[in-house]
Formats: structure tokens, C-alpha cells, sequence
């Protein structure tokens, strides 16, 4: 279950929001060091906005 929740966040990321695959490996990376959930660090660090940011957990929520 953890696994496919991540695989949607990476591909709402990738498809929907538009960032690079860099930027998600590296926000990947330093969330795992940080021991933060990705999109809380990619919001912290300025690259979602508030807007992408509620748009993945609105994503999220409604394929659960």
C-alpha cells in the first residue's frame, strides 16, 4: 500500500504538477534524511505552491 501511494504522489508530480524528475529525486532524498512526507518538504522548500500542494492532497484523498 505505502509503495503504490508513493508511485501516485511521483506520477501526480511528474504528469499533473509538471515538476522534472530531478527535483522529485532529489526532494525523494532529502525527505527521507529530513524524515518529512514529501509534499510538506517540496511546499517548505518552494517548489509546490499552497495551490499544487492542496491539488495533491485533494488527489490523494479522492483515490483512496
Amino acid at each position: 500500500m505505502i509503495n503504490y501511494s508513493r508511485q501516485k504522489i511521483l506520477s501526480f508530480l511528474l504528469n499533473e504538477i509538471g515538476l522534472d524528475e530531478s527535483t522529485i529525486e532529489l526532494g525523494v532524498k532529502l525527505s527521507i534524511k529530513n524524515n518529512t512526507p514529501l509534499p510538506i518538504l517540496l511546499w517548505s522548500y518552494g517548489i509546490l505552491t499552497l495551490e499544487e500542494l492542496d491539488d495533491l492532497y485533494v488527489f490523494l484523498f479522492q483515490k483512496i
